[in-house]
């Protein structure tokens, strides 16, 4: 189901919740046009140029350009691209992964979050996984990252906060700062001509530049250039800084933004090579790393296949009218409509629940014909 409404150029859109993932897309029209399933899934309140809209099921949004957008809750994942105007999220569920857009603030992510491109600040109070960002033309600020962080090309002040390991690279600018604080290591690397003044603090320092002798202690204050530009960064384990570019080119690596998650096993074969034991040791954790990736992974197939099956069941409802302690009757088709075969998704979720006991395996059989039949 499509459906237009005009907006006008600059409208403010609330989105109080979506049950399902949420497609979001910037246009020249003035206009709004929601795609989703069923119609009955969806309900948009308007008054002028305000609106404010609720889903049952998975949306596509084309919005205004410069439209202003409040996201209160996405029990899914969510996209974004192509914004001008303010984005502001309250909740995420799922992953978040946005292109092309202008100043950002959320609350909470609950899984991964990647970003490229931001016209303006970028603000996230929460990130309950992986956070990847590059060209912030703001400031950045991430308040709480539980698991790693790669950042670069930020224009603006960094502050940043992460549970377990940061990967940046930086330009600084004069007068700014830039701030870093990781559970475990830190990886920084500048430009050669970098004009900064570092303080440091880690389990193990390693300043991989030219004429800066190595110490070691666990904490140190070292100037490049004038020294213009503040950069702190405390690690609590290893941490190194360095201008190699294959330390750059390794680094570009380890983000995979169709993925949404890291291929920090690689990289840590890359560190290995290039700093010895430092390297040796973190790509060992690494590793680990890449193993719990994998566990949330599997917990997001979890969840949507929790998402399929609430899917399945809107379908019967439409199909079937009514659904009472899981005993469903069902309406034959009309002569010649149009029939779409029933998806893996949706096979796999009346497969799991006949295994569990849900449904008989003639109710089974019946939602099977039933779904055949499409909408």
């Amino acid at each position: 189901m499509s459906k237009r409404i005009a907006l006008g150029p600059e409208p403010q859109i609330t989105i109080a919740s979506i049950a399902g993932d949420l497609r979001l897309v910037g246009w020249e029209n003035e206009e709004l046009l929601a795609r989703v399933d069923d119609e009955q899934d969806f309900v948009l309140q308007q008054d002028g140029d305000t609106a404010t809209i609720t889903c049952e099921d998975d949306l596509s949004l084309h919005v205004p350009l410069r439209a202003g957008l409040h996201i209160q809750s996405i029990d899914g994942s969510m996209s974004a691209r192509g914004l001008a105007g303010v984005l502001d999220v309250d909740t995420v569920n799922g992953d978040v992964a946005m292109r092309d857009v202008n100043e950002v603030i959320i609350g909470t992510i609950k899984s991964d979050f990647s970003l490229r491109g931001a016209q303006g600040d970028v603000l996230v109070k929460s990130v309950g996984g992986d956070a990847s960002l590059r060209d912030v033309d703001g400031s950045l600020t991430l308040d709480s990252v539980s698991d790693d962080l790669a950042a670069r090309s930020v224009g603006g002040n960094l502050k940043v906060d992460v549970n377990d390991d940061v990967v940046v690279h930086l330009e600084p600018k004069a007068g700014q700062e830039y701030s870093v604080i990781a559970g475990d290591d830190i990886l920084l690397v500048l430009p050669a001509e970098a004009n900064a003044t570092l303080t440091l603090r880690g389990d193990s320092i390693n300043v991989d530049w030219p004429d800066i002798e190595q110490d070691d202690g666990i904490s140190r204050v070292v100037t490049l250039g004038d020294g213009s530009a503040q950069i702190k960064l405390d690690a609590g384990g290893k941490l190194v800084v360095t201008s190699r570019e294959d330390a750059a080119g390794a680094a570009e690596e380890y983000g995979n933004f169709a993925g949404m998650m890291f291929d920090w096993g690689n990289w840590g074969r890359e560190m290995g090579e290039h700093w010895g034991y430092y390297g040796r040791d973190l790509g060992e954790r690494i590793s680990r790393r890449a193993q719990e990736s994998a566990e949330r992974a599997a917990r997001k197939a979890e969840s949507a296949g929790r998402r399929a099956e609430r899917h399945v069941e809107r379908k019967l409802r439409h199909e079937a009218g009514k659904r009472h302690n899981l005993k469903w009757t069902f309406t034959q088709d009309a002569a010649g409509s149009k029939r779409e075969p029933v998806s893996d998704e949706e096979r796999m979720t009346i497969l799991r629940m006949l295994a569990e006991k849900k449904i008989t395996s003639e109710e089974a059989e019946k939602l099977l014909s039933a779904l055949e039949g499409g909408q």
